[in-house]
């Protein structure tokens, strides 16, 4: 090494990526979350611009949006095009919120590009905006990987919260996703589901499709008013396009699809739930966008293989089959009332045992109603996370429901997630093929328990 290339190592603010990690991720008990633009707008400027060298389905939504970007991501790589995919929250390390072609952004790549950041940040700091924030660095970093490193054909690009004034909606798409509008972040978006809707309408830009799996006609209806303010074709399920459950089972799934262009008879996939064919309808029907208007190449072999092959951690996973353990990041009412139906339409089990977490900003008791009445033995533990939901506060809403429910059979308090976990499994029932053992709440705590139980070790898991 030379003595202006040392000089140059010597300068830069992070020697090794697990340094430019812990000062991102150090970012969010400092800045927390300050929705807004003007900043990542600012900090592109700064950069020349690498979003505007792109090609972005952007994907929004209150339950779902992660399962239609691994659908978008895997059948696009099946077809033979480069696929940048930008996802939170991650359940393993903050290297797989950035992928390339399924491979975690490499460490010398982020800890060159986080070098680059951060002098940006810092000056950024010292004027009237403030320090940009853990989402926005991360935002940022993105978009230069794939902007000046990795040039992907299609970036797979998953809002983090709401959708308007999210940082993902720097961007402008080719296509847009909604998936639905649950009660979920209502303190940031909005007492109603109106005004959450409003949010999540925020990414459609004019000109651009928009796809939805949202039935609700008051919902759809501020869908329309917007895709039709900017000239936008909307595709909503139902109308424009439909599919149709032929056959559900743990394994996998088929459905029949159909869309303004054409039909597929059948096509499989392998996630758990049935509410997993709402949301490959949606990325079929994406596809099919794509592929009309935007010269993509997509051979129908290539979609019915992608499809199939898709897997997306932490929903409806089974990570252990003695004890039989299965994993779903139901956090709020919506995700909870589709995992209360898998499981009572695709799940076999005599015992229900359910260990759950959850964050302190959800609507609690119209998420345990879906699925108290259905568990013998609940097991309330925390999050092992900086913002959590403490286990005696989540047992009162507990016990206020099971007054009036009868359900659970029994409960247990225990913070400590790994001693909660040993607590669910320990039983002499536990091994029997009739006990069901069920992770679920906050992926946080998903996250954690997953790699305990896969790797033996927690994971970095946040935003």
């Amino acid at each position: 090494m030379g003595r202006l290339e040392e000089e140059n190592v010597n300068a830069a603010p992070f020697r090794t990526a697990a340094e430019a990690v812990d000062w991102i991720t150090g970012l969010m008990p400092v800045t927390g979350i300050r929705p807004g633009l003007e900043r990542m707008r600012l900090l592109m400027e700064k950069f020349g611009h690498p979003e505007r060298r792109l090609k972005f389905i952007h994907v929004a939504g209150t339950n779902g949006k992660g399962s239609v970007c691994a659908y978008l991501n895997r059948v696009l790589r099946q077809c033979g095009y480069d696929v940048g995919m930008f996802t939170s929250p991650y359940l393993t390390s903050y290297s797989n919120r950035l992928q390339y072609n399924g491979e975690d952004i490499p460490d010398d790549v982020l800890l060159r590009l986080v070098n680059r950041i951060k002098p940006e940040a810092d000056a950024m700091a010292d004027t009237e905006w403030g320090p940009p924030t853990m989402f926005e660095v991360t935002t940022a970093l993105a978009l230069l990987y794939y902007g000046t490193v990795a040039y992907p054909d299609y970036v797979v690009w998953e809002t983090g919260l709401g959708g308007r004034l999210d940082v993902t909606n720097i961007v402008t798409p080719v296509v847009c996703v909604i998936t639905n509008v649950g009660h979920d972040h209502m303190d940031l978006l909005g007492p109603t589901l109106a005004d959450i809707a409003r949010e999540k309408a925020g990414i459609i830009k004019p000109g651009v499709p928009v796809v939805t799996t949202e039935t609700r006609p008051e919902i759809v209806d501020i869908f329309r008013e917007k895709a039709a303010s900017g000239n936008s074709t909307l595709y909503v399920l139902g109308e424009q396009f439909r599919f149709e459950s032929l056959s559900v089972s743990e394994e996998e799934q088929s459905f029949s699809f159909s869309d303004p262009f054409r039909t597929f008879p059948s096509l499989t996939i392998r996630l758990g739930g049935k509410h997993q064919q709402a949301n490959a309808a949606a990325a079929v029907m994406a596809l099919e966008v794509l592929r009309q208007y935007y010269a993509l190449i997509m051979e129908d072999g290539d979609l019915e293989e992608g499809l199939r092959g898709t897997a997306w951690p932490g929903r409806l996973e089974t990570v252990s089959r003695e004890p039989r353990v299965l994993i779903d990041g139901a956090h709020n009412p919506e995700g909870m009332e589709a995992l209360a139906a898998a499981l009572r339409d695709v799940y076999r089990f005599d015992k229900l045992k359910v260990m759950i977490a959850m964050m302190p900003n959800k609507n609690h008791e119209s998420t345990l109603r879906h699925i108290l009445p259905m568990v013998d033995l609940l097991v309330i533990t925390e999050p092992d996370f900086h913002r959590k939901m403490k286990a005696g506060d989540l047992a009162e809403v507990v016990d206020r429901l099971q007054k009036e429910i009868g359900r659970p059979d029994r409960v247990i308090v225990e913070p400590d997630w790994r001693k909660a976990l040993e607590k669910l499994t320990e039983a002499e029932d536990a091994a029997s093929p009739g006990t069901l053992h069920l992770v679920t709440g906050t992926l946080y705590l998903i996250a954690d328990v997953r790699s305990w139980l896969l790797q033996g070790t927690k994971s970095e898991k946040g935003w």
